[in-house]
């Protein structure tokens, strides 16, 4: 079958809920696998724009009340996620076992058998208890064995503790004021499933992967899971495994995989002109990818992925990537590529930007 990106991108429009919107934060959630939190306001944002009756603080409290979970996950960044998908994408984290490769090693100072004690003490020390990563911290380093360690896990980034989370053994838990807290996902997230085997974890992931961003290849899904690090036989196998679950179609001369349950409402779908205002790494592009280039223009791609691993928030225009937007005060900033005029239909984006931010209006000044 083939299809044209207008299609494609209308389709990932409307699975994604950015149009038409959806009435719970979970079923976002759970439809976009998951939305970056490194920024807990951009995940908020996420959100709030694609519900029908966007509420300040929804997502964080799904997360307070354990509906759903933070963790290192994707790309080892922070995601709110759906707990059995979180399980699945975990299990597929750790079976990269970077933490073993000697550059890791190298880097953040600690030995394989350091993480496999390291990762029952955490689960020891957090039985029963939510901890401030102070508190965590001053828990592990009390035993001498862990002295080294301590500059690494006080480390914000946490990069010690991602393959802590990949195992199941950590999560975030509510913040206490402006600290953040950790739990055992175990004790603290609703319906936790534990971790399963990769074999068992790697279709269903690809399965709701491919339900929003579709059509796309095994390697876009590693991109997207876990920069490119899952053993590449093993990842063909499990979309070769998903069989008849799955079709190969042509996308203006890209193959990609899509599920065979979407193909009709793929080919019936029709180019979407509507322009939307997204926010900051947001899914619509961090799903795909930035190096999409039909997505996001390779010219442009600097405007949205920035330093320090920091996605603009963007305009879309007919499904496309065409600009990158700011707000300050009451002011939309708006900055077009190519410094192509303002779209028709920018209007009735701003309106719905205002109304998720709680304002009752917002103007609009070109860059």
């Amino acid at each position: 079958m083939r299809l044209t990106w207008d299609q494609v991108f209308a389709w990932r429009l409307r699975r994604q809920f950015v149009a038409p919107r959806a009435d719970g934060v979970a079923e976002i959630v759970g439809r976009l696998c998951g939305v970056q939190a490194q920024v807990t306001s951009a995940a908020e944002m996420a959100v709030a724009l694609r519900s029908s009756a966007p509420r300040a603080g929804a997502l964080v409290d799904e997360l307070n009340n354990g509906t759903l979970i933070k963790t290192w996950a994707m790309r080892g960044t922070l995601h709110a996620l759906e707990p059995g998908l979180a399980a699945d994408c975990l299990s597929l984290l750790a079976s990269a076992r970077t933490w073993e490769k000697p550059s890791w090693q190298r880097t953040f100072g600690a030995s394989p058998d350091e993480v496999t004690a390291l990762t029952e003490e955490v689960r020891r020390v957090l039985d029963g208890a939510v901890l401030t990563r102070e508190e965590l911290v001053d828990a592990i380093v009390a035993d001498p064995a862990y002295h080294r360690l301590g500059e690494q896990l006080r480390s914000g980034w946490g990069a010690l503790l991602k393959p802590l989370a990949w195992q199941g053994a950590i999560c975030h838990g509510p913040a206490q004021g402006t600290k953040i807290t950790f739990a055992n996902p175990a004790q603290s997230i609703k319906g936790w499933p534990g971790i399963p085997e990769p074999d068992v974890a790697g279709p269903r992931a690809i399965t709701a992967y491919l339900g929003a961003y579709g059509p796309a290849t095994p390697e876009t899904f590693d991109a997207w899971l876990s920069r490119g690090s899952l053993r590449k036989t093993v990842l063909r196998r499990w979309f070769s495994e998903l069989g008849d679950t799955l079709t190969q179609v042509e996308v203006e001369g890209r193959p990609g995989y899509v599920l065979t349950e979407h193909l009709d409402d793929l080919a019936t779908t029709e180019p979407s002109t509507a322009v939307h205002l997204l926010g900051g790494f947001d899914q619509y592009v961090l799903g795909p990818g930035t190096n999409d280039t039909v997505l996001l223009p390779g010219d442009h791609r600097a405007k949205v992925s920035r330093a320090a691993g920091w996605i603009s928030p963007i305009v879309v225009s007919a499904g496309r990537i065409v600009g990158t937007w700011d707000l300050t005060d009451d002011v939309v900033l708006i900055s077009m590529f190519d410094n192509a005029p303002l779209p028709k239909g920018l209007d009735t984006a701003v309106t719905h930007l205002a109304t998720t931010l709680g304002r009752n209006s917002l103007l609009v000044q070109a860059q």
